[in-house]
């Protein structure tokens, strides 16, 4: 199949590799140097999308996807706050968009491990829960879309946070999501559960991009053809 690359960094470099070698043909790149230049004629003559860009210019990429009929599947976070009015375009134009905080299939298990944990944890109060998020220095967004979601997953099963702060915090109702930024660290994600005598601790760690990009082209291949709003969840069938 033919692809178009929205964002042309690291991320997107990977994607391409990883696209090519699953004998994919790159249809087109969009970065800096033709964001204002490439016509919605070349990008109908690709057959999906991969959307890696900045929180700025992903919700016109969609849109500019939208107007050429073609499918596109979404790696950038830190635009969330559009999403009710970005699906609602989806759903009245009949387009496809495939949205995930994080393309790694390990780091998808790892939000159906996070949610169990915390449903196991949620009856002992003798526990507190926090989170700690680490990514390379050139990440935009902080917290990330996938300390979002596992934010997410520990409120949704415990009654007793109320929301997730990213900063430190002793109110119970918090929960402390910290943020840092380290180097070229592709994403460590920990939640741990501490308590007077001991502490439990999961953590998903990635090694490089690889995983990422791998999940984002099997969604543009997966979504090719279809129609709506799709996600993690309905490609891995969790």
């Amino acid at each position: 199949m033919k692809i178009a690359l929205f964002g042309y960094g690291k991320m997107g470099k990977e994607i391409e590799q990883i696209a090519l070698s699953r004998k994919n043909e790159i249809g087109l790149i969009i970065d800096l140097n033709n964001i204002n230049s490439y016509s919605v004629n070349e990008l109908k003559k690709c057959d999906a999308a991969i959307e890696f860009s900045t929180p700025d210019t992903a919700v016109s990429n969609i849109y500019k996807c939208f107007d050429a009929g073609v499918p596109v599947v979404v790696g950038t976070t830190g635009w969330l706050k559009q999403w009710d009015e970005v699906a609602k375009v989806c759903k009245e134009k009949d387009q496809t968009l495939f949205w995930a905080s994080n393309f790694s299939i390990g780091v998808n298990l790892f939000f159906k491990l996070n949610e169990h944990l915390a449903r196991l944890m949620q009856p002992h109060s003798e526990y507190n829960v926090t989170m700690e998020e680490i990514h390379h220095i050139h990440k935009k967004d902080a917290p990330s879309g996938t300390g979002i979601t596992l934010a997410e997953g520990v409120l949704k099963n415990m009654p007793g946070k109320k929301k997730w702060v990213n900063n430190e915090t002793n109110k119970p109702e918090e929960l402390q999501l910290i943020s840092k930024r380290i180097d070229e660290v592709p994403g460590t994600h920990t939640i741990r559960y501490s308590s007077e005598v001991d502490y439990i601790e999961i953590a998903h760690v990635a090694h490089s991009r690889k995983g990422f990009a791998l999940g984002a082209v099997l969604a543009a291949e997966w979504i090719k053809g279809k129609k709506g709003i799709y996600g993690m969840n309905d490609m891995l069938k969790m």
